[in-house]
């Protein structure tokens, strides 16, 4: 498929919530023509009536997305499609894609959650196409949804890393990334490097412990201000962990300090000083009001569980964010790693680290593609 660099691109977005909207914002304002799709139908009731979608805050416009009301109809009348919602929904999502994707049809995951982009792409094998995927190591903006018809976005980021498999399509995905998105994207090496450049999940872990009271009791808390020195403690040696991972993986990856410095605009300093300078600003961010909140059941399994299983192929434990699931688990009656869908059906443990390590640049975990639970 050829996407016209000098025109307004369709795109289509298989989600509805907070930065579903607020892509497609994005998108509008660069010129571009969104289409969104909630799988439940709830997320966009409001949006098939015709009523615009109000974007306020770092995005400020109103727009009248198209809507579609199956994955089928979002593949058909899409060139791009761009995966935005929690990682919970991807294989469900991906799995209702799959069989309405078109040959070279570019995929975008914002953000790349559990290597989702190797789970899709083994998926699509079996039907014998291949199409690029772009894996995003975060989402290009943040924000609240605060109805069906209005986002506050919070932030649209300066950064945002990237790659594309197969990795002979690089230059292809950048390109339409750019396009549609605007000059805000760093590449980096493999789905491995994307997979350990994704700082939500340890940051959330941190945040979401220290202030778990806050969260049960549905008070209105500031998420910056809250990073408070031992909580920034602990995020600063969960990264720590994270980065010695992917340097026995040969692999770059951005610092948390690098992570809030080009995400939220704040002088380098320590995590906690960085937040409070956020909160001072005013881009500190308002922390949840529920225990039902996406920085665990997201975060946790499919965020928390990856660095844990990519820390065992590579000798190298990730005891804090183990810890972090074990706790987890237990205040929730849940067993948080085994929630991971996408892990579960890729069965990692079949493979070895040089299998996992070709895969993340080729798309495929063998040669010969096996069934994958669906």
């Amino acid at each position: 498929m050829t996407i016209s660099m000098t025109s307004s691109v369709k795109i289509g977005i298989a989600g509805a919530g907070s930065i579903a909207f607020g892509t497609a914002a994005l998108l509008a304002e660069n010129g571009h023509d969104p289409m969104l799709w909630s799988p439940s139908g709830d997320g966009t009731a409001e949006l098939s009536s015709g009523v615009q979608l109000t974007a306020t805050g770092a995005i400020s416009c109103q727009l009248t997305p198209r809507v579609a009301h199956s994955a089928e109809e979002l593949c058909a009348n899409n060139d791009v499609l761009v995966v935005a919602l929690p990682g919970y929904g991807h294989k469900t999502v991906m799995d209702a894609l799959v069989p309405h994707i078109r040959k070279n049809q570019h995929v975008i995951i914002s953000s790349h959650a559990s290597l989702g982009a190797l789970y899709l792409s083994q998926r699509l094998a079996e039907r014998g196409i291949s199409v690029p995927i772009t894996a995003w190591g975060t989402t290009a903006v943040t924000g609240r949804k605060k109805s069906g018809t209005e986002v506050q976005v919070n932030t649209v980021r300066k950064l945002v890393d990237a790659c594309t498999i197969p990795e002979h399509a690089t230059d292809e995905g950048l390109a339409v990334c750019k396009h549609l998105f605007g000059d805000r994207f760093q590449l980096r090496d493999g789905l491995l490097a994307i997979s350990l450049s994704n700082l939500n999940p340890q940051n959330h872990m941190g945040i979401a412990l220290g202030n778990m009271t806050r969260m049960e009791h549905g008070e209105t808390w500031s998420q910056g201000q809250n990073v408070t020195p031992n909580i920034g403690r602990l995020l600063e040696e969960l990264d720590q962990e994270r980065l010695a991972i992917a340097k026995v993986l040969g692999l770059e990856v951005r610092t948390i300090f690098e992570h809030f410095h080009l995400s939220f605009h704040v002088p380098v300093a320590s995590i906690s000083e960085m937040n409070q300078q956020m909160h001072q600003l005013g881009n500190g961010g308002t922390g949840p009001a529920t225990a039902d909140s996406r920085y665990v059941t997201e975060d946790v399994p499919y965020g928390l569980g990856l660095t844990v299983v990519l820390g065992e192929l590579a000798g190298q434990p990730a005891k804090l964010h183990d810890a972090g699931i074990r706790i987890f688990s237990a205040m929730y009656g849940r067993d948080f790693m085994a929630e991971n869908e996408l892990l579960n059906a890729l069965n990692l443990s079949r493979f070895t680290l040089e299998d996992l390590t070709r895969a993340a640049r080729t798309g495929l975990l063998d040669t010969e593609v096996k069934h994958l639970a669906s």
